[in-house]
C-alpha cells in the first residue's frame, strides 16, 4: 500500500534524543533528512508535533496549576518544537510553511484547510503547530483532525517501537507484534495506539493509523512507498 500525502506525527520526547530535555540538534538533523528523503520521492508531508520534551499541561496540573493555563503552555511547546523542525528542513533545501492554531505573527500563518492542501500541492513541507488550539485535546487528537482536514492518505505516527504489540515490548519478552489490526479489534484490546478522541476521529473517516519506529533511517521513505514495517490500523 502505497501513500502519496501523509501526516506526520512526531512526539516531542522524540526530539530529546539522548538528552532529558529539550531539543537533540543531531535527532533533528536526522529526521529532517528522513523527511527530505520523502518529498524527494514525490510525496506530500504534513507533520504535527508534540511538546513533552518541554511542557505537558497535565504534568502541570497534577502540580497544582491550572489545567486551562498548563494546556496553553504545552501549545506554546510545540510551537517551539515546530519552528525547530521547520529550520532543520529548510536547511536540507526543502520548502516549508509553518502554520499555527494560535496567532503568532509574523512567525506563521494562521491554521486554514485551503491553505494548508495548497501548500502541499505547491511541494511545501506543511508544518502545523498549537494542537487543537483548545485545551484538553492532545497532539494525538490535533494530528487527527488535521489529517482528516488536509485529506491524508494515512497518519504516520513515529514512536521508538516498531509497531503496536500485544504488550510492552520493552516489559515483556513475550510480546509479539501486529501487522495490521482492525480499529474495533485495538479498542476490545485497550490497546494505547492514540488517544481515545483521536482514535475515534480516525475510525469514523476511515483514515488508517501506521506505527512505526522513525529512529530507523530509511523507514519513513520504504513505507510511504508500499514496504509494509510497522503495524497499520485500519
Amino acid at each position: 500500500m502505497k501513500f502519496n500525502r501523509i501526516l506526520l506525527k512526531l512526539s516531542g520526547e522524540a526530539l530529546m534524543g539522548e538528552q532529558q530535555y529539550g531539543i537533540d540538534p543531531l535527532r533533528l538533523g536526522e529526521y529532517a533528512s528522513e523527511i527530505k528523503e520523502v518529498v524527494d520521492a514525490g510525496k506530500e508531508v504534513g507533520i504535527v508535533i508534540g511538546g513533552g520534551n518541554i511542557y505537558r499541561g497535565l504534568q502541570g496540573a497534577g502540580e497544582g496549576m491550572d489545567r486551562v493555563q498548563g494546556d496553553y503552555m504545552g501549545m506554546l511547546a510545540t510551537v517551539i518544537n515546530s519552528m525547530a523542525l521547520q529550520g532543520a528542513l529548510e536547511k536540507t533545501g526543502l520548502k516549508v510553511k509553518l502554520l499555527s492554531t494560535l496567532t503568532l505573527r509574523p512567525m506563521a500563518e494562521a491554521m486554514s484547510r485551503k491553505i494548508a492542501i495548497d501548500y502541499l500541492k505547491e511541494g511545501y513541507v506543511v508544518v502545523i503547530a498549537g494542537g487543537t488550539g483548545n485545551p484538553f485535546f492532545t497532539t494525538d487528537t490535533a494530528s487527527a483532525l488535521r489529517a482528516v482536514e488536509i485529506e491524508a492518505d494515512v497518519i504516520m505516527k513515529g514512536t521508538r517501537v516498531d509497531g503496536i504489540y500485544t504488550a510492552d515490548p520493552e516489559k515483556d519478552p513475550t510480546a509479539t507484534k501486529y501487522s495490521e489490526i482492525s480499529f474495533d479489534e485495538a479498542y476490545e484490546k485497550g490497546l494505547k495506539i492514540m488517544d481515545l478522541t483521536a482514535f475515534t476521529l480516525c475510525k469514523e473517516n476511515s483514515l488508517p493509523i501506521y506505527v512505526f519506529d522513525m529512529n530507523t533511517k530509511g523507514n519513513l521513505l520504504k513505507i510511504v512507498n508500499g514496504e509494509h514495517l510497522g503495524t497499520i490500523v485500519k
